[in-house]
């Protein structure tokens, strides 16, 4: 048996035994795609009329939303931008659970208390990273069936690869004829498709694996000379024998990254978890990114900015491998590239569903042929 006899078979077996992953995967990716803004449409709740007074600090919001939600975890309080309402943030895990509650800025009246996961797209994104399985058993098998995906868009394009320039001919482009079978236009479907959308379907697929494989980050990002640590840990906090402040000291965390970032378009203040936690902040100055946010981390005590050793610190701290590895959700979501990018990857993630299809299809119809 030759090379591509056994990239032929790897490709078939691989593709069968996975498929119905991938297309979950991909489907419930394009539904995830302009989940903001179908949100945005359909819930009014997340704006609130721009006035001309002051918008309220945290701990404003803190105490109506501790009254409303007192036996779930506060995690931060969220100030989305101009013209949308402050989001209470709360989610732990034992028990489980995840709200928010919106508020108006200036008045900290709730205009929704929402339980995100009773929501549609909590649903989808349930499906798109577990396959609505327990996450210790759905995550594996969608991070690994995404990484042989992976392999199965290498082995196509060998696959594709044309003989010589007649048969090239027959590969870039569908020569559809009215008589022309639908078992040709499926494999054309199958391999033309999968040509053109294979490169930008790698990166989709490689970031995607990020998100479930830790090795696998950890090898990417160590090869683009990343030196830092991958992994969450919050600094502690200095307990002193007195403390002098006259705010509570979110409000004062917020204040500072105000006159820091006076070009904020977001800024987060996180919640004190315990007596040696530190206050998080996070700002972005970028509309629908992430990657660009600038964490922060100040000890509750002193307000003295803490610096931390993995990748989510100060942006202007952070390297290329870094940066790459912030990244990837805007990459994998296409949203690095703007709205367009949230367009390109729906109509990539449509193509990859169609792949496991049409790639089955092929399959059957030849099983068929050869029993008749």
């Amino acid at each position: 048996m030759n090379f591509k006899k056994i990239i032929q078979k790897l490709h078939l077996w691989l593709g069968l035994s996975t498929g119905l992953v991938v297309f979950i995967v991909s489907i419930t990716g394009c539904l995830y795609a302009f989940q903001k803004e179908i949100q945005d449409v359909t819930q009014t709740f997340r704006f609130s009329k721009i006035e001309n007074r002051e918008i309220l600090p945290p701990s404003a919001f803190e105490n109506v939303a501790r009254k409303a939600l007192p036996k779930a975890h506060l995690h931060a309080i969220n100030y989305p931008g101009k013209g949308r309402s402050v989001e209470a943030i709360f989610y732990g895990f034992d028990p489980e659970h995840y709200y928010i509650i919106y508020h108006n800025p200036y008045t900290a009246k709730i205009l929704q208390v929402q339980n995100i996961e009773e929501t549609f797209f909590h649903w989808v994104l349930n499906g798109h990273y577990y396959l609505w399985l327990p996450p210790k058993i759905g995550q594996p098998i969608t991070s690994y069936s995404t990484l042989i995906f992976v392999f199965m868009l290498i082995t196509g394009i060998i696959l594709w690869w044309p003989k010589n320039k007649a048969a090239a001919k027959q590969r870039f482009w569908f020569r559809w004829k009215d008589a022309t079978q639908w078992k040709r236009k499926n494999y054309d479907l199958h391999n033309i498709l999968g040509f053109y959308s294979s490169t930008l379907l790698l990166i989709i697929a490689v970031t995607g694996i990020f998100f479930g494989i830790q090795w696998f980050t950890y090898l990417i990002y160590s090869a683009t000379g990343g030196e830092k640590e991958l992994l969450f840990t919050e600094p502690i906090s200095q307990k002193p024998i007195t403390t002098s402040f006259k705010k509570p000291v979110a409000d004062l965390v917020w204040e500072k990254m105000k006159k820091e970032h006076p070009n904020a378009l977001s800024l987060e203040v996180h919640a004190i978890e315990s007596d040696s936690s530190t206050i998080g902040a996070n700002v972005n100055t970028k509309e629908d990114m992430y990657w660009s946010t600038d964490y922060r981390y100040f000890d509750q005590y002193t307000l003295k900015e803490i610096p931390v050793k993995h990748v989510y610190g100060r942006l202007k701290d952070a390297k290329f491998a870094d940066k790459l590895i912030r990244m990837t959700y805007d990459i994998h979501t296409g949203g690095i590239l703007g709205f367009a990018g949230k367009i390109l990857a729906f109509l990539l993630s449509l193509v990859a569903a169609s792949l496991p299809i049409t790639g089955f299809m092929i399959w059957w119809g030849r099983r068929n042929k050869v029993k008749a």
